[in-house]
């Protein structure tokens, strides 16, 4: 069985998690398959965007109830193994160059915060629930913080994941985890507004914009400046920036948009 599941249209990659039997949660099994299918996504040149969802009732329940009887017994070395592909498997769809999007239904808890973190853009149906339940169980939410607190207002985020609280969708877009919330059932038409969005931007530059995006904040000043002055210049001399200047002069659409 595939516990994950891509179809593709119009350029777009839709990545579906496929447990619903278990509400999607995570095994190592599924880490691997989330961590392959996005490393593979990732070297794709035809593509313009991906979409994370779930199947079933929930997105995502996070870890696995036979994945966690199981690390009672695992010695520290062995957790901390198992924890870096968990780590892998965020970062994989992070460092994705495509654009991320995330549809949210249901639940998303513990781990799957992760996932949502780890996506560029998150679209959420009213009524779904969202918690770090880690600190309920007496564990933290260490692997996922790297990647919420990239994204998230820290000082809204904090109190939810030190309290573990279950909240609504409109808390999660207050501290930067959702972009959007909309009613059941309304999902698809919001996607399809930003995925007309990114259709409409040059595949490189968007490409090159996230990758400049995800390292600009490890960089020294001086590393920024040269960073930011080469990538624009190469833009402005690359066949697609070329493309883009002239169709705005010429008053045409750019080739990528036909």
């Amino acid at each position: 069985m595939n516990f994950v599941t891509v179809t593709e249209l119009d350029h777009v990659a839709y990545v579906k998690l496929n447990r619903p039997d278990v509400r999607n949660a995570f095994n190592p099994e599924m880490i691997a398959e989330i961590t392959h299918t996005f490393t593979n996504l990732e070297a794709r040149k035809d593509l313009r965007a991906v979409v994370l969802q779930g199947e079933g009732k929930s997105f995502c329940a996070g870890a696995d109830l036979n994945w966690m009887r199981e690390m009672v017994n695992f010695s520290f070395i062995q957790n901390r193994e198992d924890s870096k592909k968990l780590f892998g498997m965020f970062e994989a769809i992070a460092k994705c160059t495509l654009p991320v999007i995330g549809m949210i239904h249901g639940a998303a808890f513990g781990g799957a915060l992760g996932l949502v973190a780890a996506c560029d853009e998150v679209i959420a149906e009213e009524g779904t629930q969202f918690c770090f339940s880690e600190v309920k169980l007496g564990i933290a939410p260490a692997v996922i913080s790297a990647f919420v607190q990239r994204k998230s207002v820290a000082g809204k985020v904090r109190p939810l994941m030190l309290s573990g609280v279950v909240f609504n969708p409109h808390v999660a877009q207050q501290a930067g985890l959702v972009t959007e919330v909309v009613p059941v059932g309304e999902g698809h038409n919001a996607l399809q507004k930003v995925l007309h969005n990114y259709k409409q931007c040059g595949p490189e530059a968007v490409r090159e914009t996230k990758k400049l995006l995800n390292d600009i904040g490890t960089m020294t000043w001086e590393q920024q400046r040269d960073r930011t002055t080469d990538l624009i210049a190469e833009r402005r001399a690359s066949a697609e920036g070329q493309e883009g200047l002239k169709s705005f002069l010429e008053k045409r659409e750019p080739s990528w948009r036909a």
